[in-house]
């Protein structure tokens, strides 16, 4: 063989070896799933029901076998790929224009009490002093009317289209994981309707920042709800700022120059044009200096997204980050704000050579960041670094061992159980650090675990009030055609979602959930849904069960305890129901309980009082189907 040809063949094996090793390394960041169900005692069937009830919002009937027959394994590829069609999904959204909007869309037709009423009076709608009857009936209904004549939309009708998303994602998606994941970051990661600055850019925060990372990378995520316009106002980063920078500082000499300049004009010929200027430059320096560091962000970004309370920072490490990430700031994106005349005047080239950093709805606020050193957790971040020192800070936090180990631990708790094992923890955290914050990987780590099939695991978690009403509509393959009424009912079980006020989220932990109150709540729940007694709630029940009639309430509560309960041990639960399914009044008798001390107002449908539908009502409302 000729020296040429000898390194051609050594050239093209090496490339061959080469693109083989980075393959290996590519595949090799997400474990090979091998779920250890078998050596923890369960069949295939058991398996399967527990990997539903964990991994998506409830089995639908059939899907159990369903699963067995596909393979655990690949229906678990299946659901961490999250690309199945959704053509439900798609059916039962069209008309929901608002999804597809983007936040200036938003910005500029559905405006918040305040900002339209600083609209309406800029045009001359309303009067200053009429203000001071703004609680007043008549003067939200002329509000109103003012906004339709002005071409604003309500608020209300925004949001509504956000809620009803989510009840149709999660009941009706082929993704199931995917939906569920949605729900558990978009907590981890809360934002609330309950706060004005905000709630505008509450849909597209879940649709761009949280739902297309959650089984990505965890950085991205972090990141993407950082820049996010949802995330900046809730937190006030928005309002962060400090005047140490060199920009202000050639503002304030600019200022004071110009100041000298008119003062010498005055003296000598009595000339005051300009002062009217002066003063409203000074104005607004004025205001500038009244402004400063806010470290709400700061400290929740270590607190509760990244390192945990007990992550080893100080307060003087949330100061830093707060200096750090000064100047990060929504865009201006209301068109009739003076933001976003003062930077359309500005120019997008001027300010970028300035150092200021625009993306999408994202912007980098060069004249209002912090640029003198930091020493964050003991690492020193030179002067001047700008927007990629908030950048910086952000990988480190999402990298670090602290991180991986809260994030580890909340995942668990989810997934596992309320006190997850120290063990798996540090499996699931080892997977984080050595992926970089791969998700799936930390995902497929934990299914591999013996813990996630021990049988004390199983229906160890109890449902949130969302995952209750939705496991019902799934069980019963129920037909919602007002997606509103199920978050309600929500709402009277104690989950108003996406209005939770705190940072922190729902807990997700059964003592936040159960109670005497709670448990009559869902009691009702479950016969008034069963019923057809929620407005727009559509049930088949009969041919759940092949269309054949029970021949009494005993025999129902066999029937249907097996397909609303798959692979669970029913006699114990059948005896302590038995009574109850007798009585014909109990569903009269669990409402006026559920009622007794609650203001909350219902709608109610006719319904029915067939025999199966009490039955499943009460199966649905049972202590065995509140567990997952």
């Amino acid at each position: 063989m000729n020296l040429s040809r000898m390194l051609k063949t050594f050239t093209v094996g090496a490339v061959m070896t080469v693109s083989s090793a980075f393959v290996q390394l590519n595949h090799s960041s997400e474990p090979r799933i091998k779920m250890p169900y078998k050596k923890m005692g369960l069949n295939s069937r058991q398996a399967a029901a527990h990997l539903l009830s964990r991994f998506s919002f409830g089995a639908t009937p059939g899907q159990v076998d369903e699963v067995v027959s596909m393979g655990l394994d690949k229906w678990l590829k299946q659901q961490l790929n999250a690309d199945l069609p959704d053509d439900e999904v798609n059916k039962r959204l069209e008309g929901y224009n608002t999804l597809s909007f983007g936040n200036s869309t938003i910005a500029n037709t559905y405006l918040n009490q305040g900002q339209l009423i600083r609209v309406l009076i800029m045009q001359h709608l309303i009067d200053k002093d009429s203000l001071q009857s703004a609680g007043r009936k008549e003067y939200q209904d002329k509000l109103h009317a003012l906004m339709e004549q002005a071409g604003y939309k309500p608020m209300q009708d925004l949001q509504r289209e956000l809620i009803n998303q989510k009840v149709i994602r999660a009941a009706y998606g082929q993704n199931q994981l995917k939906e569920v994941l949605t729900d558990f970051w978009f907590n981890h990661f809360n934002v609330s309707l309950t706060k004005n600055q905000c709630e505008q850019y509450i849909q597209t925060y879940e649709r761009d920042a949280i739902r297309p990372n959650v089984l990505g990378n965890f950085e991205t995520m972090l990141v993407s709800t950082a820049k996010h316009p949802a995330m900046l106002e809730y937190l006030d980063n928005a309002s962060s700022v400090s005047n140490n920078n060199e920009l202000v500082h050639k503002q304030e000499n600019n200022v004071e120059q110009l100041r000298n300049k008119l003062q010498l004009r005055k003296k000598s010929n009595n000339d005051t044009t300009g002062e009217a200027g002066m003063r409203l430059m000074e104005q607004v320096m004025n205001a500038q200096k009244k402004q400063g560091l806010n470290e709400n962000y700061a400290r929740e970004i270590m607190e509760l997204h990244t390192l945990g309370v007990d992550g080893g920072y100080t307060q003087k490490d949330v100061t830093e980050v707060a200096r750090a990430l000064t100047g990060w700031a929504p865009a201006p994106l209301f068109n009739n704000g003076i933001a976003k005349k003062i930077m359309d005047i500005a120019g997008e080239e001027r300010m970028m050579k300035q150092g200021f950093v625009h993306e999408g709805d994202f912007l980098f606020r060069a004249n209002r960041h912090d640029q003198g050193e930091k020493t964050i957790l003991g690492r020193r971040f030179p002067a001047n670094g700008g927007y990629q020192e908030g950048m910086e800070v952000l990988h480190m936090l999402a990298t670090h061992p602290s991180t991986a180990k809260f994030i580890a631990t909340k995942l668990a708790t989810r997934f596992v159980c309320d006190t997850p094992a120290t063990a798996l923890v540090n499996r699931m955290a080892d997977a984080f650090l050595q992926t970089n914050g791969n998700i799936k990987a930390v995902l497929i780590t934990m299914v591999n675990s013996p813990e996630f099939w021990d049988q004390k695991a199983l229906r160890e978690k109890v449902k949130s009030p969302f995952e209750l009403a939705i496991s019902a509509v799934r069980a019963t393959k129920a037909d919602i055609q007002q997606p509103f009424q199920i978050y309600t009912w929500c709402m009277k079980m104690g989950q108003r979602f996406y209005f939770y006020q705190a940072p922190t989220g729902f807990p997700d932990k059964a003592g936040y959930w159960i109670n005497t109150g709670s448990l009559l709540n869902r009691m009702n729940f479950g016969l008034a849904f069963a019923t057809e007694k929620i407005p727009g709630v559509k049930l088949n029940l009969a041919a759940l069960n092949n269309n054949h009639e029970p021949e009494s309430t005993e025999a129902a509560l066999v029937a249907y305890s097996n397909i609303l309960l798959p692979e669970r041990d029913e006699a114990e639960n059948i005896k302590r129901l038995s009574a109850m399914v007798r009585d014909m009044d109990a569903g009269k008798k669990i409402s006026i309980a559920a009622n007794k001390n609650d203001n909350f107002t219902l709608a109610y449908a006719p319904g029915n009082n067939a025999m199966i539908s009490q039955v499943t009502g009460i199966l649905i409302g049972s202590p065995e189907f509140q567990r997952k």
